[in-house]
C-alpha cells in the first residue's frame, strides 16, 4: 500500500505533519499520543498505509513495528517495569484512526482497561 494524503498517521509518519517523535527507522515511526492514557503513551505506526493488523501487512513491516516497541520501551525506561501493547482493529474495537498502530503504554501500574 502507498502513503495516503487523507490519513493523519501517514502524514505524521512521513513528516508532512511534525510530532513529538520517540523512534524512527525506514519502515516505522513512533511518536507520543496527543491524549495520553498513561505516563508513557507512544504510538508506533508504519510509514506505508495499512488500515489494520490483518491488512496484508508485510512481515518486514510487522517485525519493524515490534522492534520499535522494544526501542520505545528502552527509551522510555519502562522495559524492566513492564508495558502494554495494544492494537485495535475496526470501529467496534475502538480504532479511532484507520491506520495500523500499536499503543505502547506504561510508566505506572496499568489496570484491566485497554487503550
Amino acid at each position: 500500500m502507498a502513503v495516503r494524503d487523507d490519513c493523519i498517521f501517514c502524514k505524521i509518519a512521513n513528516h508532512v505533519i511534525e510530532s513529538n517523535y520517540v523512534y524512527e527507522d525506514d519502515l516505522v515511526c513512533a511518536f507520543r499520543d496527543m491524549s495520553p492514557l498513561a505516563p508513557t503513551h507512544v504510538l508506533v505506526v508504519p510509514k506505508q498505509h495499512h488500515e489494520t493488523i490483518v491488512d496484508d501487512v508485510p512481515a518486514e513491516t510487522l517485525a519493524a513495528m515490534v522492534h520499535a516497541v522494544d526501542e520505545v520501551a528502552k527509551a522510555e525506561g519502562i522495559e524492566a517495569s513492564g508495558f502494554r501493547v495494544v492494537s485495535n482493529a475496526g470501529a467496534d474495537a475502538g480504532q479511532a484512526v484507520p491506520h495500523l498502530h500499536f499503543h505502547v503504554l506504561g510508566g505506572h501500574r496499568l489496570g484491566d482497561d485497554f487503550a
